[in-house]
């Protein structure tokens, strides 16, 4: 069940120069990760109940560098946390809402995901991310 949004991700060329910005504003980096299966670099930025996500390519073929030679920096997705992913994976596949995995997979900070497409989410990547279960 879709519980809050969890974070904003944003595309970047470098988390070393982006995260900057969010710096400037009085915001901190809490943790930098590699998501190898990914080809990705993703530092989370908290602001108040929710994050910002940083993520740099770390590969040309990764989906995040594709985004940016198309697209350039910007918003990527947003991601709403849910406490039962494969649940609403289930829900939105007899809806015939479009996700973008055969099943979820494991993203940043060991989270289940599964990623809706833009067709079937209003032009916006949506992601649904689900916490290991130790994690609040």
């Amino acid at each position: 069940m879709i519980e809050r949004i969890d974070h904003i991700g944003i595309a970047v060329h470098s988390i070393d120069q982006g995260r900057k910005f969010y710096e400037s504003l009085g915001l901190e980096v809490e943790d930098i990760e590699e998501v190898e299966s990914e080809g990705v670099r993703v530092a989370m930025i908290p602001c108040g109940e929710s994050r910002i996500e940083l993520l740099e390519p770390t590969r040309d073929d990764s989906p995040i560098a594709k985004f940016l030679a198309k697209r350039g920096p910007g918003i990527h997705h947003v991601c709403l946390g849910t406490n039962d992913v494969d649940g609403d994976d289930q829900r939105l596949r007899t809806k015939g809402i479009q996700v973008l995995r055969p099943q979820p997979t494991i993203g940043a900070g060991g989270c289940r995901v599964q990623f809706v497409h833009p067709k079937s989410a209003g032009g916006v990547l949506l992601e649904l991310s689900q916490p290991p279960a130790n994690d609040p």
